[in-house]
Order: C-alpha cells, then sequence, then structure tokens
C-alpha cells in the first residue's frame, strides 16, 4: 500500500511543472479566453495589451455551442462578438451610404483626442494667451510708449503703397475673424454654454463655423499676397545681428541702423509665414479630410526613417481614419494657431500704443520721416539714394 502511495506521489510531482506550463502558455483559460485581470490592470495604466484573443473571438459557428446547450448560441455569434467584428472591422456589412465616411463604423481611438482638448489644450492655450497679454501690459507700464526722441521735420516718407496695405489689412482683418471664431468654437462648451445655454450656443456655434470656414479663404490669399511683395526684404542680414544684439534699442540706448523691416520685423514676417501656411494647410485637410490626408503619409515617412526609435518611442499610428487624421489635423490648427495669436498680439502691441508713428506706416503709408530715420536708418539712405538718382535721370 505504501509503495503505491509513493507511486501516486511521484507520478503528480512529474505531472505538475507541464500542467504549470500548459497554464503558463494559455493564461486566459481560467476566464474562458476572455480578459484578464492582468489585463484590466494593463489597460488602467495605459500599457499595451496584446488585444488578438478579442481580435478573433467574433463568433464561429462550426465552434460555437449547440442551441439546446446550457451557454448555446444563436447561430455562433452573440452580441457582444457582433459588436467586437464592428470595433475591429472585421463585420461582414452592408450599407446605402456611398459617402467616404461609411467605410468606417466604429473609431474608438477618439477619447486621447477629447482629453487633450479639454484639458490641456484650453489650459495651456489660455495661459498662453493671457500670460501674453499681461506682459504687454507689465511690459508698457515699465518702458511706457516709444515716442520720437528727435524733432519732428514735418515731411513724410512714402512707406506701404496701396496694394501692401491691402494685402496687409486684409491678412489681419480676416486673421482676426478666424481668431474670433476659433476661440468660440475652442472654448465655447466651457465658457459659453454654462453662460447662455445650449440652444444658444448651437446656434452661434453654427454661424462661426460658417464664418470661419469662408474667411479662411481671404486668410490664404493675403498670405501670397505680403509673401510676394515682402520675401525679398525679408531675408536675414548682418544688419540685423546687431538689432537683435541692442534688443531693437532697449540695451545701450539709441536705435541699431535697419533696413525696411528690422530684425524683429522679420521674425513677425517669417512667423506669420510659416506658422501660417501650417495652419492653412491643416485647414485645408479639415474641410477635406477624405480628399487630403495630412497626418497619416506623414507618419509613414517618419515610421520608415526610424525617426520616433531614435528617441525610444514607439512607431507612430498607421493608416489613420480619416476621422482620426480630422483629430489629429484640428489639434495642430488649434496649437499653431494659438502660438501665432499669441505673437500677433505683441505685433498689434508695438503697431497701435506701443510706439509713436508705427500706425502711419498702414494707415495711411506715410510715416514721419524723422521717425523713419530713428527706426530704418538704412531704408531711408536708399529711399534718398534712389529719389536722388531719379531726378538726375529726369
Amino acid at each position: 500500500m505504501f509503495r503505491l502511495f509513493a507511486v501516486f506521489f511521484l507520478l503528480c510531482s512529474l505531472l505538475s511543472p507541464a500542467v504549470a506550463q500548459q497554464a503558463a502558455v494559455t493564461p486566459r483559460a481560467e476566464t474562458g479566453g476572455a480578459q484578464t485581470l492582468n489585463d484590466i490592470l494593463l489597460r488602467q495604466n495605459a500599457q499595451k495589451v496584446d488585444d488578438e484573443f478579442r481580435r478573433s473571438a467574433v463568433g464561429d459557428p462550426d465552434a460555437a455551442a449547440q442551441i439546446t446547450a446550457p451557454l448555446g448560441t444563436l447561430g455562433g455569434q452573440s452580441d457582444p462578438e457582433l459588436w467586437r467584428a464592428l470595433r475591429y472591422n472585421t463585420a461582414d456589412v452592408q450599407t446605402q451610404s456611398r459617402g467616404p465616411a461609411a467605410t468606417t463604423l466604429i473609431q474608438d481611438g477618439g477619447m486621447w483626442w477629447l482629453e487633450f482638448r479639454q484639458g490641456p489644450l484650453l489650459t495651456y492655450g489660455a495661459g498662453l494667451l493671457g500670460g501674453t497679454l499681461v506682459l504687454l501690459a507689465l511690459f508698457y507700464l515699465i518702458r511706457g510708449r516709444v515716442l520720437i526722441e528727435g524733432e519732428k521735420t514735418g515731411r513724410t516718407i512714402t512707406r506701404f503703397g496701396g496694394v501692401e496695405r491691402f494685402g496687409h489689412w486684409l491678412l489681419a482683418s480676416s486673421f482676426l475673424i478666424l481668431g474670433a471664431t476659433g476661440l468660440i468654437s475652442l472654448f465655447g462648451r466651457k465658457v459659453l454654454i454654462p453662460t447662455f445655454g445650449h440652444e444658444a450656443f448651437s446656434t452661434v456655434a453654427i454661424g462661426t463655423k460658417w464664418v470661419h470656414n469662408n474667411i479662411s479663404w481671404a486668410f490664404i490669399v493675403a498670405l501670397i499676397i505680403i509673401f510676394v511683395f515682402w520675401v525679398g526684404h525679408n531675408l536675414p542680414d548682418r544688419t540685423d545681428l546687431f538689432w537683435l544684439k541692442k534688443g531693437g534699442g532697449i540695451f545701450g540706448g539709441g536705435h541699431p541702423p535697419a533696413k525696411k523691416f528690422n530684425a524683429g520685423q522679420k521674425v513677425i514676417f517669417w512667423s506669420v509665414i510659416v506658422l501660417g501656411s501650417s495652419i492653412s494647410v491643416s485647414g485645408l485637410s479639415l474641410l477635406f479630410p477624405f480628399e487630403f490626408h495630412m497626418f497619416g503619409a506623414t507618419f509613414a515617412k517618419l515610421n520608415a526613417w526610424g525617426v520616433t526609435g531614435w528617441f525610444g518611442f514607439d512607431p507612430l499610428p498607421y493608416p489613420l481614419a480619416p476621422q482620426e487624421e480630422m483629430q489629429y489635423a484640428q489639434l495642430w490648427h488649434a496649437i499653431v494657431s494659438l502660438v501665432l495669436t499669441a505673437i500677433i498680439f505683441a505685433h498689434i502691441y508695438i503697431g497701435s500704443v506701443g510706439m509713436e508713428g508705427a500706425f502711419d506706416a498702414m494707415g495711411s503709408g506715410e510715416v514721419e520721416e524723422q521717425w523713419a530715420r530713428e527706426h530704418h536708418s538704412l531704408w531711408v539712405e536708399d529711399v534718398r539714394k534712389a529719389e536722388m538718382q531719379q531726378s538726375k535721370d529726369a
């Protein structure tokens, strides 16, 4: 009898590693193939979970239990399996809709976009714009308005022609309208709905969206106009280094020499051109999300070059559904627009209350000669030389 117990114990000890190994190979055996507690914990910690066990569990009539069985299914597919098949785009679905959006029934990758849009984007965006206004107000209180230091001559110099001023004001007015309507769309749910209610905000949101989409074309046209007229005057040169070194006259006293556009104005110009172009491109992708895919192609190239691996990150998502394209484009559009708006705040400040005589350049196009000599001395010399040459030729 003792020998029988010894043999039984020996067999159990030999079989236990095999059983343990089999359990390790099929960790979801105890849950019938469903997700385990470890899967749930990994998902809660935003870690990757191998969901192949869910992708394949979309119903198999051949493997289904009999209808008469306690857990039998009708046709081998239950409601959870149907929705799972829809989620992983494996369901055999037919629809009368022929639009491009019909190819995506469920797009469950939008929660990160919604959380980022409602959280960090609003918080940091409001902080950026509000902080910029506070800094400009402090600068005005400390520095005061930049006045014309020398005696005014009463003579003027033509700084900008009519077409240049038209391009500038077309760009400025369209940007202000786009900025206002964009901020309503971005902050409306947090600010306007609690104040005016859902119905009032719905009317405002529909109107602002229509205005925003159509005024965008004026912004793009104006961007092209100012680029054509001013790109030649905004190329960097050595005079910009000296201007930046003196901070435009803030450090060391006196106004550093500058051509038609000083280094500060060149920074504004290229910020408007580069960031404005990026805003325009992302806006076009939002207007035509099914025809113009901006991020998917970019992500594919970055993955092919292995860029994310250089920094230890996973490959970027690809391919992207049209809805995902719109999510990335909307965030990019909003972030770049907020940055450009903060820069334009500084530009508006200098061109209005910040500097005496600056508004005349875009108002009438004529500026006081003394103002021009103090802020753009090299440009004034070029203008006078050109006038002298014309008088000689005449």
